[in-house]
């Protein structure tokens, strides 16, 4: 079935960085199998504007097991009366891993939006960071970037599907914006969790498309 947008719709590319593909330190099932998909729709120009996120992490992160003394990667502990995975360190600040991939042609991009970059805050969402010590969530800006430019529906892909792509896509919806997801350019951190994704995102009124049924109207 086919997509149709306009000048007011957007592509958002979630953390398409080298530490989120096969051997990297955070790897995605299969993250590598987005890359030239997303190279390709950037160089058709289909959408007018294009952001990207960037997962970038100063050393010590909290979101890091090696932060926490004897905690093992994938962990779960509370955190401001939160749940939060402890992951390997990922994204650094300044290495190659924290990189914009470069087997993207990235000239289409209008704007980056670094987040994670609070060390004791962990972000998965383009839109807003996870929850702090006070309870709140900070926005990053790019709401109001987006609405700016009249945008009023949102096209999110990348990595990983199950984390940092369902989270910017539900705030997305929640903030406002008309949202699609491109499944066929996200992948997961495991596989196992493609069902629940799935049923979570039209549970809540995402669109589910595939980048071959977008179309410019």
């Amino acid at each position: 079935m086919s997509h149709t947008i306009d000048d007011r719709a957007a592509l958002i590319l979630v953390d398409v960085q080298p530490d989120f593909m096969p051997g990297g330190a955070l790897a995605c099932h299969e993250g590598d199998a987005i890359v030239p998909g997303i190279d390709r729709l950037l160089r058709e120009r289909m959408f007018r504007h294009v952001v990207a996120t960037q997962d970038w992490h100063p050393h010590g992160h909290v979101s890091f097991a090696s932060t926490h003394h004897g905690a093992a990667p994938f962990e779960q502990i509370a955190l401001y009366g939160q749940p939060q995975t402890l992951w390997p360190d990922h994204c650094v600040q300044g290495t190659p891993g924290a990189g914009l991939h470069p087997g993207i042609d990235w000239s289409a991009l209008d704007a980056v939006i670094r987040k994670g970059s609070d060390p004791g805050v962990d972000s998965y969402s383009g839109f807003r960071e996870n929850h702090g010590p006070d309870g709140q969530r900070p926005r990053t800006g790019l709401a109001g970037w987006l609405r700016e430019r009249g945008v009023d529906e949102v096209v999110v892909c990348g990595l990983a599907r199950d984390v940092c792509v369902l989270w910017t896509a539900q705030d997305a919806l929640e903030l406002g914006f008309r949202t699609g997801l491109l499944w066929d350019l996200t992948r997961p951190v495991t596989p196992e969790t493609d069902a629940a994704t799935h049923a979570t995102l039209l549970a809540q009124g995402i669109t589910i498309v595939e980048a071959r049924d977008l179309r410019r109207g």
